[in-house]
């Protein structure tokens, strides 16, 4: 089936750009001699998680235990946790997933700690734990200057292992343009050399060191600190990686294709794509660099200024060639949360529909522990 047979709005995937992105970025850490971890959150696909695999990724980095479990049922061996987890519940599905493949925890408190301690000790297996410090997103970790007295507390508890330290430099994000990338580039490397020095030169082993986002990969791979590279946007890339300086319009694999319906009495194009197919993201850290609900595929000129669940609306900067019963793609915002928002991804090479990519984790969300 051609592209210009499907029917509209659907999501697009650019089979030939996934895997030029996929493969660019392994290289990179390759050439490092970096360990490669996506992060799974992006796209929630065990197809696109084995062609990573296949490229050489060392494991996968995943936000949620519904993730770490549904790759686990495919198969895969090495997961790390990006988060703490705490309750009976949710450990208990920790310790299971522990006992059959490489899962490799982290937090950043004690009371975590201990709790991973019980339930691995009653299961008689070691809990693997990366110590997460705070490279200046403030969001999960400690002060490098605090990380050898939490290890200090944790390295007495049963049946834990600290094996490196993680971190996230998602600050990135609130960046308004390209150059203030550099900065947070330092910000993180300093961090995490300081953290792994005060670790080893207090006794500490640190195995890894892992940190990561999709603007500051290259900087990451090129660190002589981080071991352990861990980007999950650029398997896609988006309007806000455009706006970071990131990628171009033709790096981003992902778009929504969709019908201009009418023009209203104000100028403004209404097209069959609202915010259930875009959603509303404009960045989670504050980009402002972001102007409206996604970019418009060779059309500078257009602006999707407002979305409603299922109709967008376009303003016009200047002149336009479009009309009503014309198709336009549009590169989301925020491809992550665009692509949980859809169960089936078509994969296209040239102009034909070559495929049917399911979103299969994604519906593992869903998962209901009773």
């Amino acid at each position: 089936m051609k592209i210009s047979e499907i029917a509209t709005p659907s999501f697009l995937l650019d089979l030939d750009q996934l895997e030029e992105n996929i493969n660019t970025i392994q290289q990179i850490c390759t050439k490092n001699n970096k360990q490669l971890w996506p992060m799974l959150k992006t796209h929630k696909s065990t197809y696109i998680a084995k062609l990573q695999k296949d490229a050489g990724a060392a494991g996968f980095l995943v936000g949620t235990l519904d993730e770490a479990e549904a790759l686990i049922n495919a198969g895969f061996k090495d997961i790390m946790l990006a988060y703490p987890y705490m309750g009976d519940a949710n450990i208990n599905r920790v310790v299971t997933m522990a006992s059959k493949i490489n899962l490799i925890c982290a937090t950043d408190n004690i009371e975590c700690a201990k709790a991973y301690s019980r339930a691995f000790s009653l299961a008689k297996i070691e809990c693997k734990l990366l110590l997460i410090v705070d490279c200046g997103l403030h969001r999960f970790g400690v002060e490098p200057e605090k990380v050898v007295e939490l290890a200090t507390e944790i390295s007495k508890l049963e049946s834990i292992n600290i094996v490196g330290i993680s971190s996230h430099p998602g600050q990135v994000y609130g960046c308004s343009s390209p150059e203030g990338v550099p900065d947070v580039c330092i910000q993180e490397d300093s961090t995490m050399e300081k953290a792994s020095k005060l670790l080893t030169d207090n006794g500490f082993n640190i195995d890894i060191v892992a940190s990561g986002s999709t603007p500051t990969v290259e900087t990451e791979a090129a660190s002589k600190t981080i071991t352990a590279v861990r980007p999950g946007n650029y398997v896609y890339y988006d309007a806000i990686q455009i706006g970071l300086g990131c990628a171009t319009e033709k790096m981003c694999a992902l778009t929504v294709v969709c019908t201009v319906i009418s023009k209203n009495s104000n100028g403004y194009y209404l097209v069959d794509c609202g915010s259930k197919c875009l959603g509303l993201d404009k960045g989670a850290h504050g980009n402002s660099s972001i102007v409206g609900y996604g970019r418009v595929c060779e059309h500078p000129e257009l602006t999707i200024d407002s979305l409603s669940e299922e109709v967008g609306k376009i303003k016009v900067n200047g002149e336009t060639d479009i009309k009503i019963g014309d198709r336009i793609r549009i590169i989301p915002n925020h491809s992550c949360s665009t692509a949980n928002l859809t169960s089936n991804l078509l994969g296209f090479r040239g102009d034909t529909i070559e495929k049917v990519i399911e979103v299969d984790i994604r519906e593992n969300s869903k998962h209901i522990v009773l």
